[in-house]
């Protein structure tokens, strides 16, 4: 049993109770400083799971469907490992250097298992897989065939990663040590450090061999949609039935369209782009889908079939590629000058960018959802993080504050040295290797001046209400304006901009958990730090490895039907570089483009958080109408593309099974091992994707029938407007 199980709860003054209730019932209260943190066990299994965890992240994200493995994969992965290496390894002690050490301090400790789990949340970049920046170095060598150094990568990712850290750290008076500050996402991991650490007293299967055995099974299961029966991963029946009817493929076709009676038997389908339904909240899961099925099943049908909104049967129905007006493939490339600027008089002869429907409203739904943010956070949370704030102000402490004055803490002037060797390396990007990045040095200071004058609003916003406005269409938008015609120069300045915002946050969010897990601070941030810089390496050196070795990666029209080496996040970033920054807003969305009427969406944003606010104070007893939230249902589809219908269904479907049915009907179990199911299932699939990819794909052994070629949904990509001519599709 572990210390911190063990302590009993003392009693403590009432004065210096959190005033938050959700943490009163999660966070413990005791703290015991005496619990070896600097093990062996903890670097050994932190960098360990930082080197697997950024490789596997880096190599899924190619594929067709990217695979994220999280933080609490490593959570429930490390702790067997982390007792049987207490059990086993000599308590000697050693000493080297003049430092006595020994391998084994004790009884693996939560403290310990924390840290480790934090190294793995650097390898899965906070959540989000891998580095930001890496999508940068893919679309200049995979989509615009032009050249960048692995010293600029590496710069470049690197410096996005942790240039935030520098003022985010300098603002944890204000975000971390308040009580009312309380980030309610990290008492998820709060909650299962503790179920993970408690004495386990039942009679039923352990759950560490529980984890053996679904992680046997989900790694063996993969070879069949993995390899042998790639079909299985996104079956249609509508397509199966109806093979030569364009319209029945589009609406059951779940890669392509609007995904009707189409399924997978493919954890890797289920789990990609929103992380695994498992750990995902039951009430999420339904504001997420209440979003999806307007978007896809009301907006989407109403706009092709019913309005042929903006051309919209010249294109395909579900695409996020670029086309001209005629429905062919958009050449980028022609448009591109050697200065890799754009070329207005070929863009000029080649005429507008044109857009699927869908994709185009996904735009529009995206800048809604940017502003509903906003406007839903200030109406209805907006006086409570006020109130908050000025509370957090006066300089009265809790308990979780008073326990953690017992460490020492971090001097300011190590995140002024971070910052200012952050910004002199990305200075040094920006005016020696300008030809291959693009951005000037003033863009690089203004894109830090955004990321840092919105970090500690959107920190308290997120550390209050637990949403996190983005920057990205700002950033993307505001660039586009001030320096159009150059790609990648708008995709730099919006990772500057967002991504180091974005990393700020996530870095005070993790400072939070281990504030309430009582680890010391200055343990933290180095975790927090040496992990970033060896996910981030890695990260650029798998992408540089993929991208060498793998043939037309990334060209989709290419490839193999059955390749998974489509890279879908990165066409949606490639064709975003040239919609902002080679062509600019003002050509897209502005009054030279075909979509200005999407701006109106700003205003839908801006007002409809107002509408339900005011129905909220006219009918105060219809408790029902404080939970709509429409930031969450208008940011549903924010996955969309490259997520697919697809994707969706299954994840809400297998969610509901676990989160509600199972939740509701199997309550013990499901506390048991729901988290455990979660990551056995995620390990699982990436060792075996991991093993066929070196002892096949590499040797180029594969099998070739039926069950590989894909969806078998042809036409679902087909136009249906008179004269329009694609391969493979007939004409109306």
């Amino acid at each position: 049993m572990d210390t911190e199980s063990a302590k009993p709860a003392t009693t403590i003054d009432p004065d210096e109770e959190s005033p938050i209730e959700e943490v009163r019932l999660t966070v413990s209260t005791t703290d015991d400083p005496s619990l070896p943190v600097w093990t062996f066990r903890m670097w050994f299994l932190g960098i360990l799971s930082c080197v697997i965890l950024s490789f596997l992240n880096t190599f899924f994200s190619y594929r067709t469907e990217p695979l994220i493995i999280s933080m609490i994969s490593v959570q429930v992965a490390t702790l067997p490992i982390g007792r049987f290496m207490a059990a086993v390894l000599p308590a000697k002690k050693f000493r080297l250097l003049g430092f006595e050490f020994t391998l084994n301090p004790g009884p693996f400790n939560m403290k310990e298992h924390v840290l480790i789990s934090i190294f793995a949340n650097a390898g899965s970049a906070f959540g989000s897989g891998s580095a930001y920046a890496v999508s940068i170095v893919d679309i200049i060598r995979a989509f615009y065939h032009r050249k960048i150094s692995f010293v600029a990568s590496w710069i470049l990712v690197i410096t996005t990663q942790v240039l935030g850290y520098g003022w985010a750290g300098v603002l944890r008076k204000y975000v971390v040590d308040p009580a009312q500050m309380w980030w309610p996402s990290s008492l998820v991991q709060v909650s299962l450090f503790r179920a993970l650490h408690e004495t386990d007293t039942s009679s039923r299967m352990s759950r560490a061999k529980f984890f053996v055995i679904a992680l046997v099974c989900s790694f063996t299961w993969y070879i069949i949609p993995g390899y042998l029966f790639p079909t299985l991963s996104n079956l249609s029946i509508l397509c199966l039935v109806f093979s030569k009817s364009v319209t029945a493929q589009q609406i059951g076709s779940g890669m392509k369209g609007l995904g009707i009676l189409s399924f997978t038997v493919d954890w890797s389908v289920i789990a990609s782009f929103m992380g695994s339904p498992l750990v995902t909240p039951f009430f999420a899961i339904v504001n997420v889908y209440i979003g999806f099925v307007m978007v896809m099943y009301v907006l989407i049908p109403i706009a092709y079939w019913g309005f042929d909104m903006y051309g919209a049967k010249t294109f395909p129905i579900f695409s996020s590629h670029l086309f001209d007006h005629r429905g062919q493939t958009y050449n980028v490339s022609a448009i591109v000058n050697d200065d890799f600027e754009i070329d207005m008089k070929q863009y000029e002869k080649q005429g507008r960018i044109h857009m699927s429907t869908f994709f185009a409203l996904t735009y529009g739904i995206g800048f809604a959802a940017v502003i509903s943010t906003i406007t839903h956070v200030v109406l209805f949370n907006g006086r409570e993080i006020v109130n908050q704030f000025r509370a957090s102000t006066k300089g009265k402490i809790d308990i979780h504050t008073k326990l953690m004055r017992k460490y020492e803490d971090i001097p300011n002037w190590w995140f002024y040295l971070l910052v200012g060797s952050s910004v002199i390396l990305s200075l040094v990007l920006c005016l020696f290797m300008k030809d291959q990045i693009q951005m000037p040095w003033w863009g690089l200071l203004l894109a830090c001046l955004l990321a840092s004058s919105f970090t500690l609003p959107i920190s308290v916003i997120t550390a209050t209400t637990n949403q996190t406005p983005g920057l990205n269409i700002i950033t993307e938008y505001l660039m586009g304006v001030i320096y159009p015609g150059r790609p990648i120069a708008n995709v730099t300045f919006k990772t500057y901009g967002y991504i180091s915002m974005a990393q700020a946050v996530s870095f005070l969010n993790d400072f939070k958990l281990g504030h309430y897990m009582k680890i010391p601070p200055r343990s933290m941030f180095l975790v927090q730090f040496i992990g970033t810089i060896i996910a981030g390496t890695i990260n650029i050196s798998v992408a540089w490895w993929l991208l060498t070795t793998v043939e037309n990666i990334c060209q989709d029209q290419l490839l193999p039907p059955d390749s998974p080496w489509t890279c879908p996040g990165d066409r949606v970033f490639y064709d975003a570089s040239v919609i902002w920054g080679l062509v600019g807003p003002k050509r897209i969305f502005g009054s030279l483009g075909a979509y200005s009427a999407l701006n109106w969406f700003f205003m839908v944003g801006f007002l409809g958080p107002l509408v339900v606010y005011m129905f909220h104070k006219a009918f105060p007893n219809q408790k029902w109408i404080q939970l709509i939230n429409l930031p969450v249902i208008l940011g549903s589809c924010a996955m969309m593309p490259p997520a697919t219908t697809l994707n969706f269904n299954s994840w809400v479907f297998v969610g509901t099974i676990f989160n509600f049915f199972v939740l509701k009907y199997r309550k013990r179990w499901w506390q048991k091992y729901n988290y455990v199911l979660s990551a056995a299932l995620d390990a699982g699939l990436a060792f075996m994707g991991i093993l066929l990819y070196f002892s096949l794909t590499m040797s180029g052994i594969g099998i070739s029938w039926w069950g590989t070629d894909g969806e078998h949904c042809p036409l679902a990509t087909c136009p249906t407007a008179k004269g329009v001519i694609a391969d493979g599709c007939p004409v109306n």
